[in-house]
């Protein structure tokens, strides 16, 4: 039987509504959402749920925020700091050859190596308009980024558990080897609250890595417009650390507030989710998909031997 629009709305709207509840952790929402796109399409226009993802995606960062010590982040930081350099050239170096065997134009390269380094979806957007790429470079990109995203969401835990990492040791791989900030606190969250601790604090830390990387690739790139789209709501993040942490008033609500903010990040994985479809798997092709999906091994494997083995957390 064919569901009409109005069906196929409320049961869209009953799904969002349920990943507010308890009972749905972030991976079960993401899947949700991927069932939802692959067997009613888009129910909603797609501008406006992108729209409403990237809202919610920053409120629930900010929110998570009130729920951390700025002390203890900015430590967290400090340690993470040398595997985010060093994971990030690699990765940006490796992209750019294996782009070059793949024959995968430059344009995409850059913006699949650039959300494979610093923070997915983000740093694709950020790159975009410096290096001039267009619609179909940057679908191609942001589809490439997205599906991995999906299978780390799910597999990043299963592995975790498996290897029995520390929460400090998982909290630092999925910061470093997931794409983008939602799956990262996903996953962090899935592993438990230390690990989300650091994975959040590490990964928007790495995601300021947009800023330098886009004036580079502005001189690269000399068609570009320069502009650098800056993450200003990682500001509210660090405020709302600081807050919680020397304003005992605020502290006081945190735990009001943390809750809230790990319910909006499951509704927006949801809605990330639904932006699934056999068309945007369709519209990556092979060889672009094949390099993100070599080059996100790279880093996986290649960040937890270096958490695992050299580092002491």
């Amino acid at each position: 039987m064919q569901l009409s629009s109005v069906h196929k709305k409320i049961i869209f709207l009953l799904l969002a509504i349920l990943c507010l509840t308890p009972w749905i952790g972030p991976p079960l929402a993401l899947l949700m959402g991927i069932i939802v796109a692959l067997a009613l399409g888009n129910v909603y226009d797609k501008k406006l749920i992108n729209r409403t993802t990237s809202l919610l995606l920053k409120a629930s960062v900010v929110g998570l925020g009130f729920g951390m010590n700025f002390n203890a982040a900015v430590e967290v930081g400090k340690e993470g700091l040398l595997f985010t350099v060093i994971s990030i050239a690699a990765t940006l170096i490796l992209g750019y050859f294996l782009g070059k065997k793949l024959n995968v134009d430059g344009k995409t390269t850059t913006l699949i190596s650039s959300g494979t380094a610093i923070c997915g979806g983000s740093a694709i957007a950020a790159m975009t308009p410096v290096i001039d790429a267009d619609s179909r470079q940057v679908t191609v990109a942001l589809g490439t980024v997205f599906i991995l995203n999906s299978v780390a969401l799910f597999l990043f835990p299963l592995v975790g558990h498996a290897l029995d990492l520390s929460q400090t040791q998982f909290g630092y791989w999925a910061a470093i080897a997931i794409h983008d900030t939602s799956s990262v606190v996903g996953a962090a969250s899935a592993y438990g609250n230390q690990a989300l601790d650091i994975a959040t604090s590490v990964k928007l830390e790495r995601a300021l890595w947009i800023l330098p990387l886009s004036f580079i690739a502005s001189y690269v790139y000399k068609s570009g417009t320069g502009k650098v789209s800056i993450p200003y709501f990682i500001l509210f993040f660090v405020i709302a650390m600081v807050l919680n942490t020397f304003v005992p008033f605020v502290s006081s609500l945190s735990p009001w507030i943390v809750p809230i903010a790990k319910k909006s990040l499951t509704l927006t994985l949801f809605l990330i989710g639904t932006g699934l479809s056999l068309a945007v798997i369709k519209e990556v092709g092979m060889r672009p998909l094949i390099k993100g999906i070599l080059l996100w091994i790279f880093i996986a494997v290649g960040s937890l031997w270096m958490i695992t083995s050299l580092a002491t957390v």
